[in-house]
């Protein structure tokens, strides 16, 4: 596009494509780090924009043929069609104002395009008398961020169901195979494979439950408060129906908050939600660790998906637990952000709203691919039943199972016993003293499965 000259409070410059003078100066204040403004946040904007449009159509504070262009415009940015004119740090001050006046000037002049002006001829259609009419940065980059996070907890929700499901099914793939249960990192007492699965299947199923109520701590949005959650500068019509457009238009359940100071000055919403998601970041990597493990000692073997060394050839590491790993680390440290950035609010707005925003999305997506991409690799992982029970049948821990038997010191003597000779497995020690036919008993999967001993 051509270049035009625009002006603001501080002078003149010239720019071209959509993005304007404030983006401009933008781009050329915030040059701190390489992470630019989020892609579902930009989408969601758009939709939030979409919504104060009809609402001031409806209404008659913009007129048809304006309002139609701007609703278009509006849809394309929401669609992705114009990311790259987002070319925004993640890490601006303003408290978001920088994206929100990008968005202004996108739409503007995408808008114009529409009706066959030229960008920049700001009389027909502008950034702020038109676009921004009725808003403010406070209240729809706020309500832009809870869209986007709704839309992501969703997907979140479905990936850890996934992930559930198939843990679910090496629960019941592996609960004929005894192995040997372990705590401080020493053999304790048997158990079976398939209910050391069901003990990731049921962390992951509350993690599942937690990410799909959390939506409903997103719901409640401040659009039509504008700058302090009063409301000043918007009609009260405006106000009320804003946020019911932008309800019936995403179909999320959305409502206007009760006390609109109140949802555009704090931000513990997102704080709650990360706490939520700091538990999924948990067992993420506790079930991650587990399985490595599991695959060291043998029991399981876990999918080979590439050459783990440039020197030691033939080596295969657990790269896919790792990655996951990493991303609980990133989540929970993102949490911490999250936590700073709410309590550093100062009084009627959160400057700190980009950043909130950036970690928050950022969250939610790595946790959903990493669900995803951990489901796929449980499902290929295949279990070794020898040596489960070879590790079982040649430790003293087994002993423990027959502790309703014998009791605690006729367990004790049998292991001094067992301890002095060098010939016998556990197992077969036991099957001499006891009969096989009690040990297999014993130390069957149903037994092993069964809550309390028989």
């Amino acid at each position: 596009m051509k270049t035009r000259i625009e002006h603001d409070l501080l002078g003149e410059r010239d720019v071209s494509g959509y993005a304007g003078i404030h983006t401009a100066r933008a781009r050329e204040n915030f040059t701190l780090s390489a992470e630019r403004v989020p892609g579902p946040l930009i989408h969601a904007l758009g939709e939030v924009k979409k919504a104060c449009a009809s609402a001031n159509m409806e209404l008659n504070y913009l007129d048809a043929s304006t309002g139609a262009a701007i609703v278009q415009a509006c849809e394309d940015v929401a669609k992705g069609l114009f990311d790259d004119e987002f070319d925004l740090d993640a890490l601006q001050g303003g408290a978001g104002t920088s994206t929100n006046m990008c968005a202004n000037e996108v739409i503007a002049n995408r808008a114009l395009a529409l009706l066959g002006k030229e960008p920049g001829e700001y009389g027909v259609i502008h950034p702020l008398h038109h676009v921004n009419l009725h808003q403010s940065t406070n209240d729809v980059y706020p309500t832009a961020l809870k869209v986007a996070g709704i839309r992501l907890v969703r997907e979140l929700s479905a990936a850890a169901a996934e992930l559930q499901n198939q843990l679910q099914k090496k629960e019941k793939e592996f609960d004929g195979i005894p192995t040997m249960g372990r705590t401080e990192w020493v053999d304790a007492v048997p158990i079976t494979l398939g209910r050391q699965f069901s003990s990731f299947a049921e962390a992951i199923s509350r993690d599942r439950w937690r990410t799909f109520k959390c939506e409903e701590r997103l719901r409640v949005v401040n659009l039509g408060g504008t700058a302090v959650g009063n409301g000043l500068t918007a009609p009260r019509d405006y106000i009320f129906l804003a946020a019911e457009k932008l309800r019936q238009q995403t179909r999320l359940g959305l409502s206007r908050a009760e006390n609109l100071m109140d949802a555009t000055a704090n931000a513990d919403s997102f704080v709650e939600v990360s706490g939520m998601m700091k538990a999924l970041s948990c067992n993420l990597i506790k079930v991650c660790r587990d399985l490595r493990l599991l695959h060291m000692t043998g029991e399981i073997r876990l999918p080979s998906l590439q050459a783990g060394s440039s020197i030691m050839p033939g080596k295969v590491n657990p790269v896919l637990l790792e990655s996951v790993i990493q991303v609980g680390i990133k989540a929970k440290a993102n949490d911490m952000i999250i936590a700073d950035c709410a309590a550093m609010g100062t009084q009627q707005i959160n400057e700190f709203m980009p950043l909130i925003a950036t970690v928050f999305i950022e969250t939610l997506l790595i946790l959903k691919n990493a669900c995803t991409a951990l489901a796929a690799h449980v499902a290929e992982i295949t279990a070794d039943a020898e040596k489960c029970r070879s590790l079982m049948i040649d430790t003293p821990a087994l002993m423990t199972a027959f502790l309703p038997l014998v009791g605690y010191e006729g367990a004790t003597e049998l292991v001094k016993k067992y301890m002095a000779q060098t010939e016998l497995t556990i197992h077969d020690f036991l099957c001499l003293e006891l009969g096989w036919e009690t040990v297999d008993k014993i130390l069957s999967p149903e037994n092993l499965t069964a809550l309390g001993h028989r």
